[in-house]
């Protein structure tokens, strides 16, 4: 009776786990960006005090901070892919970096989103094998480009740059720089690595026909 209460307790469990995590990111996502509208209603309220009124009415309306913070994000983006928007943005990062403190946290986030956003950078294009944290213990590594300025002087030539990330929290890790003769490349996409990560090693990438088969054993006599 006790195995069949676990079993039904943790079937149970497997049904309700992900429907749980997924409605908890989706909700921290839609408040974060509810918080950004709320922030930016607030300022405007306060430099515009005409429209007060109209703000405590947007106030309170759930998920329309969702779809502003959207719709400026996807025309943003249409206008920087013109040419006055780009120049636009090159005046404006102009101004952001000469002012002391901003500048490097700007400067340096710039870089970091260019880097991985960009459709023409290496950053995350491909998941690698990499013996860490010490020799003979293996774990998942993601391919993030090579050592280059100074850096790169003090280094052999064949060196490469890896993050690896934890389990089961990928947003967080180590970044390293290995010989590339260390590293073994992966048959595997990116997507297929981090649900590997996450999962801890549960979910084998290519599903269950990528398992091993176990031998048959013959009947005994």
């Amino acid at each position: 009776m006790n195995l069949k209460i676990r079993h039904y307790l943790l079937t149970g469990l497997l049904v309700w786990l992900p429907m749980g995590v997924t409605v908890w990111l989706l909700t921290w996502l839609v408040g974060t960006m509810d918080g950004i509208f709320l922030a930016v209603l607030g300022a405007l309220d306060a430099v515009i005090p005409g429209i007060h009124s109209v703000a405590e009415s947007l106030r309170h309306m759930p998920g329309l901070g969702v779809i502003l913070v959207a719709l400026v994000i996807y025309f943003t983006g249409l206008f920087v892919t013109n040419i006055f928007g780009q120049w636009m943005l090159r005046q404006w990062s102009k101004v952001i970096t000469r002012i002391p403190v901003v500048n490097s946290i700007y400067s340096s986030v710039k870089q970091v989103a260019d880097t991985l956003f960009s459709g023409s950078g290496n950053a995350f294009s491909k998941a690698l094998l990499v013996q860490y944290p010490h020799q003979g213990s293996w774990t998942i590594a993601f391919l993030t480009g090579a050592p280059s300025g100074q850096v790169a002087r003090h280094l052999p030539s064949d060196c490469v740059s890896v993050y690896v990330p934890t389990t089961p929290n990928p947003t967080s890790g180590f970044f390293l720089i290995m010989p590339k003769t260390s590293v073994k490349e992966l048959d595997m996409t990116v997507d297929e690595a981090l649900k590997y990560i996450i999962s801890m090693g549960v979910v084998v990438p290519g599903g269950p026909d990528a398992l091993p088969v176990k031998a048959e054993t013959s009947p005994s006599v």
